[in-house]
């Protein structure tokens, strides 16, 4: 039985607002209390059969360029409207609803969170067998409708997925100490957590699917408006080396974040508004 259904108006699928807001409100003290920092695992979160139509109209990976770093590797992203599926783009949108933040506000307690039409860094997402996306914390700031990222959800596609196949959401303590908790992405599962400069996730390990197998999972973010007196803050994605490994640091992201921490905000602005 699903946690959240997708009922049906009029040939239309959406969430209804009630049970969004009851449901939110029943987990709200879960959420908050899990380490290392607040979030959720919820199983059977939607339709199976939603989820199953939305795998099925999963983008082809051909001519599409991934990610290929030390720090993110045989990742791939699909915006919504890049699927052919008509319910892949239902989804989407009722992920931004106002059903569906009902939901997010009663559980996290966050008030006023705005959806991204954008999808900034959202959408459908794709790792290949072999690929990697190692410890980070997200980039903080939406930089096209200038507000600051608050929530992340990540939803799973992954039928039959087997444990020797790797690919556990890791979530790691604010120390970068070790992780707390690792997540299997079985068909289903969502995962919501808060986003913050601390808040480090990823899976770091390479996957050991097979090669037709991949780890695909539906990303969506959410936003709060910025106070009016806060500048902008010049950061982005934060990886982070795990203790005892091999990881890799990235020393330009860590120059752009110590200038962004230490100089003046006046600087800031005038830098990023400056010639290249």
């Amino acid at each position: 039985m699903a946690l959240l259904n997708l009922k049906n108006v009029d040939g239309y699928r959406c969430f209804d607002i009630e049970q969004c807001r009851r449901e939110g409100q029943v987990l709200s003290g879960r959420y908050a209390s899990d380490n290392p920092f607040p979030h959720i695992v919820i199983d059977d979160f939607l339709d199976a059969d939603v989820l199953k139509q939305v795998a099925s109209e999963f983008p082809d990976s051909s001519g599409y360029s991934c990610f290929m770093r030390d720090q993110e590797r045989l990742k791939f992203e699909y915006k919504p409207d890049e699927s052919l599926g008509g319910m892949t783009r239902i989804l989407f949108a009722e992920l931004n609803s106002h059903a569906f933040l009902q939901f997010l506000m009663e559980m996290t307690g966050i008030s006023g969170l705005i959806p991204d039409p954008y999808h900034a860094g959202a959408g459908l997402h794709e790792v290949k067998a072999g690929g990697h996306l190692s410890i980070h914390a997200d980039f903080p700031r939406h930089e096209k409708m200038k507000i600051n990222r608050r929530l992340n959800l990540l939803i799973y596609l992954n039928e039959d997925w087997e444990n020797e196949y790797g690919g556990a959401l890791e979530l790691w303590d604010r120390k970068m100490r070790s992780a707390a908790q690792r997540i299997m992405p079985i068909f289903g599962r969502a995962v919501l957590f808060n986003t913050d400069r601390d808040t480090f996730h990823g899976h770091p390990d390479p996957l050991t699917c097979p090669p037709h197998r991949s780890r695909r999972s539906i990303a969506t973010y959410y936003y709060t408006a910025a106070p009016s007196a806060q500048p902008g803050i010049d950061r982005t994605t934060n990886f982070q080396p795990r203790p005892g490994t091999a990881d890799k640091r990235d020393w330009r992201i860590m120059l752009r974040h110590l200038k962004a921490d230490w100089l003046p905000p006046a600087l800031q602005r005038g830098r990023m508004n400056g010639p290249e």
